[in-house]
């Protein structure tokens, strides 16, 4: 669902006569936060809930402005900004939106170079559900250029863990998708895949689209995200 963009100056009370409120939800690849998750990984001297605070701040924006850009609520935006948990893919995409700020920013703002390079053990995952009944809703990420700063597209290692979730979302964007382990089904508009091992598919995240894993295995799958400019 495309956000409108927010403004430089202005009140608070003015947000809710200038934004829509975030009526839409997201598919098991975007799907939103939850309590149980945790941050994985060494923390970091600046996280991802200190730069999506750092933006809201320099937009003027309450947590309450945000949660109505959004659609997240304003507790689980304050446990964000606290770095109690990260936001998954689809939630950062909506808070770059709403803050004008690229969804490369919240997960490493990187360096201006012209090369950077993620060895195979140094890959770190980024966010995933804790444990609890809710898990089997839940897939962990690992960004593949976390270093490279202005980069407009954002490639992960994501795992989908098995999921009766079954309601497609929509957001700004292209989605490339490549499965490297396990059966993956995805659903665009009308027609539904299912793409095993090498299989990969392309499809723009304005369309209503739902990705899962099939059956009772977890699947692996390369994935790259393009929000479009904030």
């Amino acid at each position: 669902m495309k956000e409108e963009r927010v403004k430089k100056s202005g009140a608070s009370d003015k947000s809710k006569s200038t934004h829509r409120r975030y009526t839409g939800s997201d598919d098991f690849l975007t799907a939103p936060s939850q309590p149980e998750r945790t941050i994985v990984g060494p923390p970091e001297k600046e996280q991802v809930g200190d730069r999506i605070k750092k933006a809201r701040e320099i937009h003027s924006l309450t947590l309450e402005d945000l949660s109505s850009r959004t659609g997240i609520d304003v507790d689980t935006l304050r446990h964000v900004e606290s770095n109690k948990l990260i936001p998954p893919l689809g939630e950062l995409i909506r808070l770059g939106k709403a803050l004008e700020t690229r969804m490369s920013y919240f997960i490493s703002p990187g360096v201006d170079k012209p090369l950077t390079v993620v060895k195979a053990d140094q890959r770190r995952p980024i966010a995933r559900y804790g444990r609890g009944r809710r898990e089997r809703y839940g897939y962990s990420y690992e960004s593949l250029a976390p270093e490279k700063a202005n980069r407009l597209m954002e490639p992960f290692i994501v795992t989908l863990t098995p999921t009766e979730v079954a309601e497609p979302s929509t957001h700004d964007g292209q989605e490339f998708l490549f499965v490297l382990e396990g059966e993956m089904e995805a659903r665009v508009g009308n027609q539904t895949e299912i793409l095993g091992p090498g299989d990969a598919v392309y499809y723009d995240s304005s369309q209503p689209h739902l990705v899962r894993c099939v059956g009772d295995r977890e699947a692996r799958i390369l994935a790259v995200l393009y929000a479009g400019r904030a």
